[in-house]
């Protein structure tokens, strides 16, 4: 969370302002989380990014120029630390992957209800993946093809390594893993290297939503 300790920052990224405003009616209605900026296309949303230094990103998939992957990737390359959570009518499980990869810690329909909105965002800024419900079969179908069978790969994790990644999932950053478990924090990026390879993933949001969505079927 930013320095304002009282509340969560968001930032919504949405071409309709008619969207803009029921979303904000809707932040605005709790007591710890406030809107600091809007957007309404991938270059207004990089430059506010900038200006506003929200927690966390909400993002629509289809802007007037171009899709919001693009604008995932240029403003996690400028914000590493930056959480993004899709917020979209797109109901796609390619789409959803394709997000992943882009460095989205969430994806979610506009369909949900404010309630969980609001807990995908507490969820999204303490460091975990948010998955839509109505979409998380299918991007588990996905992932799992993409990764030669998402039991078997996990099964090729070591004891130690299903431990790391357990914790990534978690929200946990390398050092705080690191401490969990007695282990120096370059051993820990060793481990999610390896950890990476054999789930034929990129990032650690997809490692920790195939995990994660694997865990609850085992």
């Amino acid at each position: 969370m930013s320095a304002n300790l009282s509340k969560l920052r968001v930032m919504l990224v949405d071409d309709s302002e008619l969207v803009r405003v029921g979303l904000r009616s809707v932040i605005e209605g709790t007591d710890d989380i406030e809107v600091v900026g809007e957007a309404a296309s991938i270059a207004t949303a990089v430059s506010a990014v900038d200006q506003y230094q929200p927690d966390v990103v909400l993002l629509d998939l289809r802007l007037p120029d171009g899709m919001g992957f693009e604008a995932c990737r240029r403003i996690l390359r400028q914000h590493p630390n930056m959480r993004i959570l899709v917020l979209t009518s797109m109901d796609d499980a390619k789409l959803v992957d394709e997000a992943i990869r882009a460095g989205a810690h969430g994806y979610l329909l506009k369909e949900i209800n404010a309630q969980t909105l609001i807990h995908s965002i507490h969820e999204v800024a303490a460091g975990k993946s948010v998955l839509d419900p109505s979409v998380t079969a299918r991007v588990l179908q996905l992932v799992k093809e993409n990764s030669n069978g998402g039991e078997s790969a996990l099964d090729q994790l070591s004891p130690q390594e299903k431990r790391v990644l357990a914790l990534i999932a978690e929200g946990r950053t390398n050092k705080e893993v690191a401490q969990a478990l007695g282990l120096a924090e370059k051993t820990v990026k060793n481990y999610l290297s390896t950890i990476f390879e054999k789930l034929h993933v990129t990032r650690r949001s997809q490692a920790a939503v195939l995990y994660a969505q694997l865990k609850s079927r085992l």
